[in-house]
């Protein structure tokens, strides 16, 4: 590759979001990537939202919270995240020597965008004594306005963690949040914020799709809206779904997630049926626009030239980590995220 196809794929990064570059197309990636890691003592952490060949070549794959601990753990000198923007802030947050990759600064955060922080400093202002928990899709700006940042995993023991005289404002997903209201009987005060994908869900369709497979069960994530939660059978994080298909004797799920979580199910349970929950719209599936950016081509180029790489300014970090911190201690305290074979080396 010439000094100047690089040149120029640096210059449009800003734009595009990636480093655009020609690709060998006889090149076996997965060969490559896996030199690359060797290399460059890297580590990849991927979302089980990500496509499958990804998930597939990933040293860990996890939910927000297993994500964190690892990123917060890891002895790799760089952090490839294959996620979307907010998780690789996070990861350059609790490992600010570390360098962190994102293969694409475009894959963003629709949940995250309906927060933006000078909005939200003003919401803040009108409840002077409310502690802030904020779901850690958000971000890094919003997290130095917070005071505990949690995941769907932990979301109901940071609320039960604080003193019930205290007001809490809850951002950014309201969904979320009125499932932990009704979960722990606290009156929180709530942002208007939502995730696109858990939006779009067919209350309609869904009902049908459970007339037509009584045998099933329906399983969602608590960023769906309330309709939905009515009529689930469980209710959980990503990896709270994924553990519940696993463990629950029925053969059959109506699965209310980004469908990206169905490669892990089908690979941990292959004699199961997993159904993904139709939205509102012409769509067959149900999938994060933000977290598909993200390709075996661009993870590959990423780790090659070790750009686009995330950069936040020292009192960002500095005061954004703090509510990271107190939730992976609270989590701790609750034995929550990563078990003890996941642990990082």
């Amino acid at each position: 590759m010439s000094g100047a196809a690089l040149d120029l794929a640096q210059k449009n990064m800003e734009s595009k979001g990636w480093l655009d570059m020609h690709v060998d197309p006889t090149l076996d990636l997965e060969v490559e990537i896996e030199k690359l890691k060797k290399e460059k003592n890297a580590i990849i952490l991927a979302h089980y939202y990500q496509e499958s060949e990804i998930q597939d070549i990933a040293d860990y794959i996890g939910d927000s919270l297993g994500l964190s601990q690892k990123a917060a753990n890891t002895d790799a000198d760089i952090i490839v995240f294959a996620g979307v923007h907010f998780m690789a802030e996070t990861a350059k947050m609790l490992s600010p020597s570390k360098k962190v990759l994102l293969p694409d600064l475009k894959a963003g955060c629709s949940l995250a965008d309906s927060c933006p922080p000078h909005l939200f400093r003003a919401f803040k202002a009108q409840h002077p004594d409310a502690v802030v928990v904020s779901y850690i899709n958000c971000t890094a700006e919003l997290k130095t306005l917070t005071d505990i940042c949690c995941t769907s995993t932990n979301s109901v023991a940071v609320i039960e963690s604080i003193p019930e005289d205290k007001q809490i404002i809850f951002a950014p997903d309201r969904n979320l949040g009125a499932y932990l209201k009704k979960k722990t009987g606290r009156d929180l005060i709530l942002w208007n914020g939502t995730c696109m994908v858990h939006e779009v869900f067919s209350n309609e369709k869904i009902t049908k799709l459970m007339l037509r497979h009584p045998e099933a069960k329906l399983i969602a994530h608590p960023e769906c809206e309330a309709a939905l939660l009515d009529k689930a059978h469980y209710i959980g994080s990503t990896s709270g779904l994924l553990a519940f298909t696993k463990e629950d004797d029925c053969e059959t799920f109506i699965v209310a997630t980004e469908v990206g979580i169905i490669h892990q199910m089908e690979k941990a349970s292959p004699h199961k049926t997993f159904i993904p929950a139709p939205p509102n719209n012409m769509c067959a599936c149900n999938e994060c626009p933000h977290m598909k950016r993200n390709t075996m081509e661009k993870l590959y180029l990423c780790m090659k030239y070790e750009q686009p790489e995330i950069i936040l300014d020292q009192w960002i970090i500095d005061e954004g980590v703090k509510s990271i911190d107190r939730m992976l201690e609270i989590s701790a305290a609750a034995g929550l995220g990563l078990k003890p074979e996941e642990e990082p080396d």
